[in-house]
């Protein structure tokens, strides 16, 4: 029998609730069929697919009707970038209701990514671009149509994430989200401080680190919104996250964010992850949660 690498018991039954894969604009290691081909052959449970220009339930239906025999479930769901319709409550409803009938669209709704004041501020955009992004106000009021997508949210019971936006936006966000009634809420928490963190988990919130800021890829521009590149400035260790799941405690989650051509395949790209992970003193049954109970709870995926 060949060498089982190190870790490799580590994603059994594990769900890395962020792929990025092909079709798309930047360059891709697996396309959506590898990706859960190879989830399914490491043991995993399921995969979430994200893209920042389109609805990827589509892409997840699909996929579970051609390769649902393998046990490996694929799910996804709409960032509200301008290329994927922008923030409206019609492309919340259209992703919600897009798959191969009832249960089977998107599985997240999710505000911008690289569309928001905060990360365009980050990338020094113009002054003209920072004017068509998503902000929430220093006064904390939601902008409208975010609490009719809340509602839906809630309605539909799938999960609200609150995008790439800064911590206090997300804190007002899902004080927003909770007085609303939405169950299932995401945010990813890579910079936030620990007060915050521990505030959007007291909410409710799942807080979710990924492995892609913590590698080289994000020293390359790379194609978020229109045909400008752009990278995250600044570095980031495995000693700054540590923490950050500490904070989260009991509703932290992992993710590769991988996909791009710079790093490993997802599969490959999460197992190094959770063993950098475990490096830092975390324990078999904490990667376990953070990586396989946390996110099913969050989806409502059955294990």
């Amino acid at each position: 029998m060949p060498h089982e690498a190190q870790g490799t018991a580590l994603l059994r039954g594990a769900i890395d609730c962020h792929v990025h894969c092909a079709p798309h604009l930047n360059g891709r290691t697996v396309n959506v069929f590898d990706a859960v081909r190879q989830a399914a052959a490491a043991g995993m449970r399921a995969i979430g697919i994200m893209c920042n220009f389109q609805n990827t339930s589509g892409f997840a239906a699909l996929a579970n009707e051609e390769l649902g025999h393998l046990g490996c479930e694929a799910f996804g769901g709409v960032i509200m970038q301008p290329t994927a319709g922008g923030v409206t409550l019609e492309v919340a409803k259209a992703a919600i209701g897009y798959g191969y009938g009832p249960g089977t669209g998107a599985k997240f709704v999710s505000l911008p990514t690289h569309h928001t004041r905060y990360i365009a501020e980050r990338e020094g955009r113009s002054p003209t671009f920072l004017e068509t992004t998503f902000s929430v106000p220093s006064n904390g009021k939601i902008p409208d149509p975010v609490p009719a997508i809340l509602d839906l949210c809630a309605e539909r019971d799938v999960v609200f994430d609150c995008g790439h936006v800064s911590a206090p936006e997300c804190v007002a966000l899902a004080e927003e989200a909770k007085k609303r009634g939405v169950k299932r809420l995401r945010t990813h928490g890579s910079r936030y401080p620990l007060d915050a963190i521990a505030e959007i988990t007291a909410l409710g919130g799942y807080v979710e680190l990924t492995f892609f800021i913590l590698t080289h890829a994000t020293q390359v521009g790379l194609t978020h919104v229109d045909e400008e590149k752009h990278k995250i400035n600044g570095s980031t260790t495995i000693q700054d996250f540590a923490p950050r799941m500490r904070a989260a405690g009991e509703r932290c989650i992992l993710s590769s964010d991988a996909g791009v051509y710079l790093l490993p395949p997802p599969v490959e790209a999460f197992r190094q992850y959770l063993m950098l992970t475990q490096s830092e003193g975390f324990s078999d049954a904490e990667l376990r949660r953070m990586s396989r109970d946390n996110p099913a709870a969050l989806f409502g995926i059955a294990l």
